[in-house]
């Protein structure tokens, strides 16, 4: 398909993408955010990888705080 839908950053060259993992592990969207984060990390742009891994850690302190808040 096209770059719109499936750029290569996506899968990083592998056989899935990351969106198919997380729906396949029926993860929330906090942790979905974080994986997706992780995974692509640099891989759009160089230059945003630790831009990219910052937001991951953004979501994981947010879903942190969330599950503390219940317990």
């Amino acid at each position: 398909m096209s770059n719109v839908y499936h750029p290569d950053y996506y899968n990083g060259k592998g056989t899935i993408e990351v969106i198919d993992a997380i729906e396949e592990w029926k993860l929330d969207f906090h942790r979905g955010n974080i994986i997706k984060y992780v995974a692509r990390a640099g891989k759009k742009n160089k230059e945003t990888e630790i831009e990219d891994l910052e937001k991951a850690a953004w979501y994981l302190q947010r879903a942190l705080e969330l599950l503390k808040k219940v317990r």
